[in-house]
């Protein structure tokens, strides 16, 4: 039988995960008004910010180690999480045009982008912190879509030379980027959350493969594939 980690200051493990909790609104609402201020006054493109948004939103998991199980409260790692799909739900049916949410995380302007592939997102990590808390399907899920799919676009609208189509536009170079972003992620963050599940092999087949689903998916729905398709094949594999 293994020893339960402390808590912070020997408290009582639901305060203890709280203030981890904290600690991650902290970080995830940070995020937001530095993008909005590097695209108000720098001009940074609204597609670049989205994208690092979408990174450091995925990069919320470096938290779980903090977080104590031995009661309902590690379960709190989503609240974050679940705050932001009200406020997605919100803002993409009443936001105004300046909003920050509008400004940094949708590529053209259109509040109503927030309530597809950022909400599904969002969505997405909810499942992960609590069917799959800690596992390292719901890690690799994470990791894979927050780094692959952020880098992706990000490399391919701007270095991508070398397109092909089969639901949307893509390029070889962003799904290049992709590969190695969630590859990269993946090994990285199951190292530090789940190293007893630490398969590099398995971790390279799985990436390799929600590169093919990132290449072939319509726009928006990729942030539903791609998860669905790590966390399936990282159960059975």
């Amino acid at each position: 039988m293994t020893d339960i980690a402390p808590t912070f200051f020997s408290l009582p493990l639901v305060w203890h995960n709280a203030l981890v909790t904290l600690f991650t609104f902290v970080y995830v609402f940070s995020v937001p008004p530095l993008m909005d201020y590097l695209v108000t006054n720098h001009g940074l493109a609204r597609d670049i910010s989205r994208k690092i948004t979408h990174i450091c939103a995925g990069s919320a998991i470096v938290f779980l180690p903090l977080f104590r199980e031995g009661d309902w409260s590690h379960y709190l790692n989503i609240t974050v999480f679940a705050v932001w799909t009200l406020l997605l739900i919100q803002k993409g049916l009443f936001a105004a045009a300046d909003d920050q949410a509008v400004k940094t995380m949708t590529r053209t302007g259109d509040k109503r982008e927030l309530l597809k592939g950022t909400l599904y997102f969002v969505i997405v990590a909810m499942i992960c912190g609590t069917l799959y808390y800690k596992t390292f399907a719901g890690v690799l899920a994470m990791a894979m879509l927050g780094w692959g799919d952020g880098l992706a676009p990000i490399i391919g609208t701007r270095l991508g030379k070398i397109k092909y189509k089969v639901l949307s536009d893509k390029s070889v170079e962003g799904s290049m980027a992709f590969l190695l972003g969630a590859l990269l992620a993946g090994l990285f963050f199951v190292k530090l959350i789940v190293p007893g599940a630490f398969d590099p092999v398995k971790i390279s087949i799985i990436a390799v493969a929600a590169t093919i689903v990132e290449g072939i998916s319509p726009k928006e729905v990729d942030n539903i594939l791609i998860p669905a398709v790590v966390i399936g094949l990282a159960t059975v594999l």
